[in-house]
């Protein structure tokens, strides 16, 4: 059985922080071996409805291809890439030994997987399985079971299909071939004021302000990632 490890003693090990659609990726500070992701946090409308919904954004993991200088330079050597770890997560177990503090909002600290299959970014978030996120350590494990009862697809806003949309999860799970997230979801950005046009046609965030409270909110830290792979 193959296990991956990332315990941030020597840096982020190539995870990083996406920051938005318009701005480079970035850091995630790293100190005595923990990794912290402090708010505020994007909000992706990326797969905004008809597509998933909303999600933040905390911290990234490319699972394949080869990183870029700009990519290196900001998240370090990418510990997963480098030792070719697999890529079918099918029940895979991922534990973290984690803390924090957040004004959630209605959202859940959860995993998104994401592959490419016939030139579609497919995105599959494990909403039956979410982490709690306490002031005191702890660790939890979930398990990516093929189970689609426990998974909720976010697929594509209106005008980003060329690039997004929904592929089986069996598909996904078993080649995630693209990256994994951690996350806040679900996000329900409330406009700030009043706005002309489907406020889901339009960027939340972007083409109109939102109010901070209807997002989350606060910090997570985490020292340890495992992921126990079945096959």
């Amino acid at each position: 059985m193959t296990t991956y490890v990332e315990d941030f003693d020597n840096g982020p090990g190539g995870w990083m922080r996406v920051v938005d659609n318009y701005s480079p990726i970035g850091a995630l500070p790293v100190k005595d071996g923990v990794v912290r992701c402090q708010g505020p946090w994007w909000v992706d409308y990326n797969h905004a409805p008809p597509g998933g919904g909303y999600l933040q954004l905390l911290m990234c993991l490319v699972t394949r291809g080869v990183a870029g200088e700009q990519l290196r330079d900001v998240a370090g050597e990418n510990r997963f890439t480098k030792g070719n770890y697999p890529t079918d997560f099918t029940n895979a177990r991922i534990s973290l030994r984690l803390r924090g503090e957040l004004e959630a909002a209605g959202t859940e600290f959860s995993v998104l997987i994401q592959g490419g299959v016939d030139g579609i970014c497919s995105g599959w978030v494990l909403t039956g399985q979410t982490f709690a996120v306490t002031p005191d350590w702890s660790e939890q494990t979930v398990t990516l079971a093929p189970d689609q009862t426990q998974w909720t697809s976010i697929g594509s806003r209106h005008d980003r299909t060329d690039t997004y949309g929904e592929k089986p999860l069996l598909s996904v799970l078993g080649n995630v071939n693209i990256n994994m997230h951690l996350i806040m979801f679900p996000v329900k950005p409330r406009p700030m004021g009043r706005i002309d046009g489907d406020p889901h046609i339009l960027r939340a965030g972007r083409d109109y302000p939102i109010w901070p409270s209807s997002i989350a909110q606060g910090y997570v830290e985490i020292d340890r990632i495992a992921i126990e792979f079945a096959k």
